[in-house]
């Protein structure tokens, strides 16, 4: 018999469109999200059935009723976990965890550090609105000192957390930023991250339209964002500004901008690169306004085995002839013998 090909299925982003109605607040930044992700999806080459969406609790964790893929709406806090086991029982699937900042930096924040230092092959898409939007408008865990809301009406005592902190002092091999309204470079970004291997983590500045709005507005508007924001290129200076005149350099163990001339940027700028320590893309984390502008794009990149795959290193060892008794690991190296 004549061997058949399949030619794959040219996928496009109505292929990855549930028949569900989105409900989001008129203006959220999560329709941008979920557009870009059904946009970035069927370019990647990957089968539809390939692909599993896994969130906790809040308003991005409707993303999986909004995406035609495989999906599991889980409980609060713990999407990290049950996506790990997800990947563990098929490797061959791109499992997607959607995560907020008060669901994965709160009652999750210890699922989502140990996804991130074992290096669990997941990509992470924290979106950060510095707000409970879910539960209508309390402080959350990246709320800024001093933030007045339903549930601090003195101002929240707090010290924010920095969720690319977190995800660099857990040496996650790929880290990354984007905001909602920057529809190009967010659809950069989650291209980069999706073509990782390896725990991809991906900060993602969101409008929450009722409860705060204008959090990150310059950083979103179109006529504010390339004066306040950073794109980070790797192998190159750190420039930013309309007029591309203004720079990042160091100045001992501290770093400063300075301004040039147009095109005539300064031979001490830093160098941004992916690969660089940890303790470079940290600094990177510390870049804040008013005083510096706001990075975006990706902070780190480097290769390290999964934990996946050194699971199933372990399985194939344990599986092969002569390998260890298990009656013997489970007695362990010491013994007591109780006598009566």
């Amino acid at each position: 018999m004549a061997e058949t090909t399949t030619t794959p299925v040219k996928l496009d982003r109505k292929d990855f469109v549930s028949d569900m109605v989105v409900r989001w607040c008129p203006g959220c930044g999560d329709y941008a999200i979920l557009a870009q992700v059904q946009k970035v999806l069927p370019a990647l080459g990957i089968p539809k059935e390939k692909f599993v969406i896994v969130s906790g609790i809040g308003c991005s964790s409707r993303f999986p009723y909004y995406m035609n893929t495989y999906g599991f709406h889980s409980i609060h806090g713990r999407a990290p976990a049950v996506a790990t086991g997800v990947k563990l029982a098929n490797p061959e699937l791109q499992v997607w965890v959607v995560t907020g900042d008060g669901d994965g930096l709160s009652i999750g924040g210890n699922h989502l550090l140990h996804a991130l230092r074992r290096n669990v092959d997941l990509k992470i898409l924290l979106f950060n609105n510095r707000i409970y939007g879910l539960t209508k408008g309390q402080y959350s865990p990246t709320s800024e000192k001093g933030k007045v809301t339903k549930s601090s009406p003195m101002g929240s005592i707090d010290r924010p957390l920095y969720p690319l902190r977190v995800a660099i002092a857990a040496e996650a091999t790929f880290v990354a930023r984007s905001v909602d309204a920057d529809v190009n470079h967010l659809a950069m970004v989650l291209e980069r991250a999706a073509k990782h291997k390896g725990a991809a983590f991906v900060e993602i500045y969101q409008n929450c339209i009722v409860f705060n709005d204008g959090a990150f507005a310059d950083a979103e508007n179109r006529d504010t964002r390339d004066d306040f924001t950073l794109k980070l290129e790797d192998g190159k200076p750190l420039v930013y500004g309309k007029a591309r005149d203004k720079g990042i350099r160091m100045r001992g163990a501290e770093p400063e901008v300075v301004t040039f001339e147009p095109g005539k940027p300064p031979a001490d700028l830093v160098v941004h690169h992916e690969k660089a320590g940890a303790q470079y893309a940290y600094m990177l984390t510390q870049l804040e306004p008013p005083e510096f502008p706001t990075p975006v794009g990706v902070f780190r990149a480097v290769s390290e085995a999964t934990f996946d795959q050194l699971t199933d290193h372990q399985i194939e060892a344990a599986q092969k002839p002569g390998g260890d008794d298990l009656g013997k690991l489970l007695a362990g190296k010491e013994t007591w013998e109780v006598k009566a």
